[in-house]
């Protein structure tokens, strides 16, 4: 019996460590081929658009324009009225979209209304911004009688939440049972074990969500165009109209004026290179949650 044991172990082994026949070789270098050709093939028009973006603008990227308004060829305005309305997008709803994204995966057995919240999430991900631009007017502008920094934020928020909901659900379920079991029999109560031991656990993956959502809503145009509107000069408070970076690029892309025109490119490379820092910033997120 041990001997035939030995001797699948053997042929098993001589399997292994023979090389792959010639056909499997041809046909995986082949595979290879095609998937690098490809990637490079979808990477050319991304390349092409930062390419033409970098030398358009680069030109006329100066320290000053960070401090000045657009009427006085700057975007200090908007990159301001940008992160003003991202920080009140965020307030709104991070804490919204981490409460319900805990609901969903630590009381889905016990709350038979889990389903519908969950599958409501999943369909505001996929819903057109411009809709949810028109919903923030109807709520907001209308009510108030006036487009603002708040209206605006507003809108952020709401494509911000199903972002943040479905991400810390995921974030949750992936810590294991054994933690909450663990938790469970040191004597800390349901509320203790999610609070103090899951969601300490999950923060990584949470604040990865987080940052993913801020980097969409950082680049969103159409619902900043229902509610905020544009301001040329520096907004005096949130009830007011208020500039931001990818309106000014909506706007001024068809000014005549040469100088509006290469404002146009700066501003792109700009609102890239926000876009670019908070993905990079999640990245290493990412990264530093697999190392622990």
């Amino acid at each position: 019996m041990s001997g035939s044991i030995q001797s699948e172990t053997d042929e098993l082994a001589t399997e292994l460590c023979s090389p792959l026949p010639r056909e499997r070789v041809i046909f995986t270098y082949a595979m290879n081929a095609i998937a690098f050709a490809l990637t490079g093939l979808a990477l050319i028009p991304l390349l092409s658009i930062l390419w033409e973006i970098l030398v358009r603008g680069i030109s006329g990227l100066k320290s000053d324009m960070f401090v000045k308004a657009v009427i006085d060829n700057g975007f200090g305005n908007a990159i301001l009225g940008t992160i003003i309305m991202v920080l009140i997008g965020a307030i709104l709803s991070i804490p919204t979209g981490i409460m319900t994204g805990i609901f969903l995966a630590e009381f889905s057995q016990t709350n038979p209304i889990t389903e519908l919240v969950r599958f409501i999430s999943s369909i505001l991900t996929g819903v057109p911004s411009i809709v949810v631009g028109v919903f923030a007017y109807g709520v907001i502008v209308l009510v108030t009688k006036g487009f603002s920094a708040i209206a605006g934020g507003f809108a952020l928020a709401v494509i911000m939440l199903p972002v943040i909901i479905l991400t810390t659900e995921e974030s949750l379920k992936l810590i294991p049972i054994s933690q909450r079991l663990a938790s469970a029999a040191l004597g800390g109560t349901r509320f203790q074990t999610i609070f103090r031991i899951v969601v300490t656990a999950a923060i990584p993956g949470i604040t990865t969500g987080i940052l993913l959502a801020v980097a969409r809503a950082a680049g969103e145009t159409a619902p900043l165009i229902f509610t905020a509107l544009f301001s040329l000069d520096w907004s005096e408070e949130f009830l007011s109209p208020t500039a931001s970076l990818p309106v000014l690029i909506f706007n001024l892309y068809n000014d005549p004026d040469p100088e509006k025109s290469q404002l146009v490119w700066t501003t792109s490379i700009v609102l890239l290179c926000l876009i670019l820092c908070v993905s990079i910033l999640s990245r290493l997120v990412i990264r530093q949650r697999r190392i622990n």
